[in-house]
């Protein structure tokens, strides 16, 4: 018996010893690994990159920017069965261990010992994995794995279970570029976690461990094994029934990846310059990762109006000048032909054009290959579609036989004839660029901007960064210079032959057709763009009051006081010119362009909004007989309210009867103004509607001339005709708003005097205490006072400016 118990004490001792040793052991390690582990006390204010989303006024998606595919999701807005099947997969014991699963780790060991050679299974609980991915990296060794265990301990003791697991489930990596859950399930599914299936969620959750050895297109068979594997958890677990297991086993893996918005293919331009103006506001880091909603001003309709109409009218222009070379060649006996023109980049901004290859061409038909389209893995599609080109899709070729403008193995733009399936018209990408921008004038919330052909072809926006002469377009802010300084609408100046000298040089300014016709009103300057009559009102006036004009328009930031300035000489974008001609028909009030309306952070707060209106009884807590809440316009008066609606009675004079006739078959109130530069290398009109704005600007990106005989009213007004037909469809005829104390008296359309008797008349627009003149005559001498500037320095031009 006494050696029983002398062993017994020896075991005893000898435990004791050993737990003493193993425990000093692992005091050691642990303090050993802690000295230097991460302070997982900053998980508390982590703030994890997640995407921003661009918004069009209608709530419909313009763009994303993120570094990381991720949309932060709250743990109380993510569904249970979600939560059940991540726990299942990688941490059943989630909530009753602290942080380290011993039997996760026995179960692991067992596993590893009987699977020598193969993968280890590893038994990192959730909160190891929220220590690995925040705090650690994924260095595969011993140090730190026992570092990740003492992080998750301490992150288990100064954290909740649900918070831990919020970190995990937005911060976790689950293929395709998708960080956390909701982003996964908007990638993978096109859904919201709340709309996502039993089968869908399963495969979410099988996700985790491997991403790449599930993908469900390369590795489909081992992603639908690991799918089923994780629904066979959750029945273990009691999260579903039998029946529903076996029901989401045998529904096949339908990943469908989220489409592209159609907003995409039309606002290339228009969310860049939001990316730039985001950029420059909060830099970069808040955009990719900051999380930022933005509420643009954005119309899907009125953007794809803009982007048909200009390229229309580009298209239009460069048919004229007749057929290219093709965009490539391929040799079609070298075998099938479909691989080598998927091979070929083809513009994806550009549809229903599509880039084939002509297979066979005869006199009367030319059968042509399209390029085949990627399936979602990427593979190239095995289906090969034909289509034909008859004798009336080259017809703006201008050559008589198919032959003359196709041969075998051309690569071509194509696009589907309407109503005839399978026949298709010749295209081609035009070389002359331009810019169109459509605006609310009221407001300057930009509603469309367009700054090119194909933003996938150039990312250079013609519309905000291009700096081009406006030609004739800036007439009108000489004349409202004039009028708002003492003319009237029915004031004479002489279009007549004038010289300006200064020095030993001497300009001579011309009309665009070289005639020179006497005495005339100021509105038949603006409505004939008159260049003469226009110089000679400038030098009266005097050009620093024109730059300072210029410049409360927005126009120019310092126009030199040049005259041939006055005649569009300087330099400017369209979104200028476009913002400065909104305030003609709002009434004078200055505006600020937009094309932001709102920005909210990542926690709902706007952090900007561009309605700076103040609203006066907005915050009242309750109803108690006060005034009704009213809107306070504060913005600054650029011009007087009646001398801006002479402007603009005067430019619905240009539609009716001068440079822009045919933008009259709009048959609703429109005004605007042609622009024509020196040798036509750029053509404008800019115009508006009561309630729309719109700059229209074409020319080649290199400078240089669009024809001898090319004007404004040719190329660009025709475009602002077809945007308004289209914009303006089934809405009344809004008249212009006359401001109060405006005068509209008849008068002789010729000679501006009281309408008699006889001659063509009109209702002339003019302000208190005026009356239409007697008739008297403005600038018959020849020279000009030196401070004007009579004449350019080198560089600006001895040319006549704008010309039409």
């Amino acid at each position: 018996m006494r050696l029983i118990v002398r062993f017994l004490g020896f075991l005893f001792a000898a435990g004791a010893i050993l737990f003493v040793i193993g425990a000093s052991i692992v005091g050691f390690f642990v303090w050993k690994y802690s000295q230097d582990l991460p302070d997982h006390k900053q998980l508390a204010n982590y703030e994890p990159p997640v995407m921003t989303r661009v918004h069009a006024s209608d709530g419909s998606l313009v763009a994303e920017y993120s570094r990381e595919k991720r949309l932060f999701l709250p743990i109380q807005a993510v569904p249970n069965l979600v939560i059940e099947a991540f726990l299942s997969a990688e941490d059943k014991n989630f909530y009753r261990h602290n942080g380290v699963d011993p039997e996760g780790i026995a179960r692991a060991v067992v596993t590893n010992l009987r699977a020598s050679g193969r993968r280890q299974q590893g038994a990192s609980t959730i909160t190891q994995q929220v220590a690995k991915n925040f705090l650690l990296t994924n260095e595969q060794t011993y140090e730190r794995k026992i570092k990740e265990a003492l992080i998750a301990l301490r992150i288990e003791a100064v954290y909740s279970k649900d918070k831990i697991l919020e970190l995990y489930l937005n911060e976790i990596y689950l293929g395709l570029g998708n960080y956390g859950i909701a982003a996964a399930a908007l990638n993978y599914f096109g859904k919201s976690v709340h709309e996502l299936t039993l089968p869908e969620i399963a495969y979410l959750a099988a996700l985790p461990k491997a991403p790449n050895n599930y993908h469900p297109f390369r590795q489909r068979e081992a992603a639908i094994e690991r799918r089923n594997w994780v629904l066979d958890r959750m029945l273990d677990n009691g999260y579903i029934t039998r029946a529903e297991a076996e029901a989401a086993k045998r529904q096949p893996l339908e990943v469908n990846p989220r489409t592209l918005s159609p907003n995409t293919y039309s606002a290339g331009f228009f969310a860049e310059e939001i990316r730039r103006e985001i950029v420059e506001r909060y830099g970069e880091k808040a955009l990719y990762d900051g999380g930022l909603s933005v509420r643009s001003t954005f119309d899907p309709k009125i953007q794809a109006m803009a982007r048909k109409t200009l390229v229309d009218g580009l298209v239009r222009y460069d048919e004229a000048r007749g057929l290219r070379d093709p965009v490539d060649t391929i040799d079609l006996a070298r075998g099938e032909w479909g691989a080598a023109l998927a091979d070929i980049p083809a513009l994806g901004d550009v549809q229903p054009w599509r880039l084939a290859v002509v297979l066979e061409v005869s006199d009367r038909e030319a059968t042509i290959g399209l390029q085949p389209a990627r399936e979602i893995s990427g593979k190239l599609s095995s289906e090969r579609q034909t289509g034909k080109i008859l004798p009336d899709g080259i017809k703006w070729t201008r050559k008589g036989r198919l032959t003359q403008a196709l041969k075998p193995g051309h690569v071509v733009y194509v696009e589907p004839v309407a109503d005839k399936p399978g026949q298709y018209r010749l295209r081609q990408i035009p070389e002359v660029s331009g810019a169109m921008v459509v605006m609310d004038p009221n407001t300057g919330r930009v509603f469309a901007m367009v700054g090119g052909f194909s933003f996938d072809q150039s990312e250079f926006n013609r519309a905000t960064q291009a700096l081009r002469q406006p030609g004739s377009s800036f007439k009108p802010f000489v004349y409202a210079a004039a009028i708002d300084n003492g003319y009237t609408p029915s004031s004479i100046i002489v279009d007549g032959p004038i010289e300006i000298t200064s020095g030993t040089e001497v300009w001579r300014p011309k009309n665009y057709d070289g005639k020179s016709t006497g005495p005339h009103t100021l509105r038949y300057g603006i409505e004939r763009s008159k260049n003469l009559m226009t110089v000679r009102l400038a030098r009266d006036v005097g050009m620093p009051l024109i730059g300072e004009y210029a410049k409360r328009f927005g126009i120019y930031d310092d126009l030199a006081p040049y005259l041939p300035m006055s005649l569009g000489a300087g330099e400017t974008t369209v979104l200028r010119m476009t913002t400065a001609y909104s305030m003609f028909v709002n009434g004078g009030k200055r505006i600020k362009p937009t094309l932001i309306d709102r920005i909210q952070d990542r926690w709902g707060h706007t952090i900007y909004k561009h309605d700076e209106r103040i609203c006066q009884g907005c915050d009242a807590e309750e109803w108690r007989n006060q005034p009704e809440p009213r809107l306070i316009d504060n913005r600054e008066q650029v011009i007087d309210p009646m001398t801006a609606y002479q402007m603009v009675s005067i430019l619905e004079g240009v539609v009716q009867r001068g440079t822009a006739t045919v933008v009259k078959s709009v048959g609703k109130p429109v005004a605007g103004k042609t622009g024509t530069t020196n040798e036509a290398k750029d053509v404008w009109f800019v115009g508006f509607s009561p309630d729309l704005a719109v700059g229209i600007y074409l020319g080649y990106d290199r400078p240089r001339s669009l024809g001898n005989s090319a004007t404004a009213g040719q190329y660009a007004a025709p475009i602002f005709r077809d945007f308004m037909t289209l914009a303006l469809d089934g809405k009344p005829a809004t008249p212009f708003r006359v401001p109060p104390g405006i005068k509209l008296i008849r008068v002789d359309l010729a000679s501006g005097q009281r309408a008699g008797s006889g001659g063509r008349t009109i209702l002339e627009a003019f302000k208190p205490g005026t009356a239409p003149p007697d008739g008297y005559l403005v600038g018959y001498s020849d020279t000009a006072p030196e401070s004007y500037g009579a004449a350019p320095p080198a560089g600006v031009g001895s040319g006549s400016g704008g010309l039409y």
